[in-house]
């Protein structure tokens, strides 16, 4: 069989079960309303949380550095791609988030696939939440770890395997998530951690939707829960919140100069372009001088999850600017999506199999920016929506 006609079959295969997926094109900045296939719509699809992407510091930043440094570092950063800007960011990172050193990586996805190989190995254990990122799941079959998947949050079961874990000779790494994309709800990060430190496991702590948007001093979901010194490493984004691109890992001098030595995604990768490293920087000082937009974030997402209940749906386990509204079947959920488009308004549908047949849902995202009568107004078309289209019913039993 030639290439083509392998690409068709399994094509045909994936529209047959109803999940093939095509890009939208998007059109402008980043922001709370943009244009998706042509059409000016309402954004609530997107991870700009705090609307940074396109804020006159991070473009000024982005330029002045491509004026300075040109469009590439030219090389990995253990060659000639280690440029004073990329320490820069690093140190100012680890300023912020309270540790000792941190390490910039060009993805999230790079981060955990670096990340975990450097920590455990063959005759190690991976302990994961059953709804870990696929970066996560992905990391842990690179480093040849024995994997133990636990219950989603669930602290006591979570305590079963680390204390049968406690018995084994190796290392013992427990990875969750902090927020989790597809429900937006938080670990139980004080369960969890007092488990891991009373049965000898490290803590990995992957914080993409909580850095920046969490927290007193926005440092995420482990100083939003207190845990922040239980956790061994911290990896985040910076193409989220931060408005820029590429990813981070976070903890003591001694795990940044282990990473730097043996992630392989960090060593044999090209180094983050200056404009992006410039980005960032800018952005992490706006996040230092406006608090108020990780508060207008969380302010916002409470209004819809709130008005959402009032219209008697369901947004649970959602206590983030995650807010998931969970459709059922795959067809009615892209249905309703494609009539909030109609109606001026973009939330993605999750489909199966990136969540568990029968609970397709509007992924719903909020920013800090957005005005609370296009939030209102959003909720209004939804649930008229959900009333013009049905569950479909249940198919009857055979006799």
């Amino acid at each position: 069989m030639n290439l083509d006609a392998f690409a068709g079959e399994t094509l045909d295969a994936i529209r047959e079960r109803g999940t093939y997926r095509r890009m939208r094109v998007l059109g402008g900045a980043q922001a709370a309303r943009m244009e998706v296939d042509g059409k000016s719509v309402a954004l609530f699809a997107g991870s700009n949380y705090l609307d940074l992407a396109h804020h006159p510091a991070l473009v000024e930043a982005s330029a002045q550095a491509s004026r300075d440094y040109g469009c590439a570092a030219g090389g990995s950063r253990l060659i000639n791609g280690n440029l004073d800007l990329h320490e820069a960011l690093e140190c100012e990172l680890a300023d912020f988030l309270g540790t000792e050193a941190a390490l910039a990586f060009n993805t999230g996805y790079m981060a955990n696939v670096g990340v975990i190989p450097a920590l455990v190995g063959r005759g190690d254990i991976l302990v994961s939440d059953e709804l870990n990122h696929a970066s996560i799941i992905d990391g842990a079959r690179l480093s040849q770890a024995t994997v133990r998947v636990f219950p989603h949050g669930d602290v006591e079961a979570l305590d079963r395997v680390l204390a049968e874990c406690a018995d084994q000779s190796g290392r013992t790494l427990l990875v969750v998530d902090g927020v989790y994309s597809m429900d937006g709800d938080l670990a139980p990060l004080a369960g969890m951690v007092e488990s891991a430190r009373r049965h000898g496991a490290m803590v990995m702590l992957d914080d993409a939707h909580g850095t920046f948007t969490l927290g007193e001093k926005g440092r995420g979901s482990a100083e939003h829960l207190d845990v922040e010194e239980g956790v061994d490493v911290l990896v985040g984004t910076l193409g989220k919140s931060l408005g820029s691109f590429g990813a981070f890992a976070a903890g003591s001098a001694l795990l940044r100069d282990l990473l730097v030595n043996v992630a392989r995604s960090f060593i044999f990768s090209c180094a983050l372009a200056p404009p992006q490293v410039a980005a960032s920087r800018a952005a992490l000082e706006v996040v230092r001088d406006e608090p108020g937009r990780r508060w207008q974030l969380q302010c916002n997402a409470a209004r819809l999850r709130a008005r959402l209940a009032a219209a008697g749906v369901s947004t649970d386990p959602s206590c983030s600017q995650i807010v998931p509204v969970q459709i059922g079947g795959n067809a009615r959920t892209m249905r309703i999506c494609e009539g909030l488009l109609e109606r001026g308004f973009y939330a993605q549908g999750i489909r199966h199999p990136s969540v568990p047949e029968g609970t397709a849902r509007l992924r719903i995202t909020l920013m800090a920016s957005h005005r609370e009568q296009e939030i209102d107004a959003f909720v209004d078309a939804l649930c008229d929506l959900l009333a013009e289209h049905p569950p479909e019913a249940a198919a009857a039993p055979k006799a």
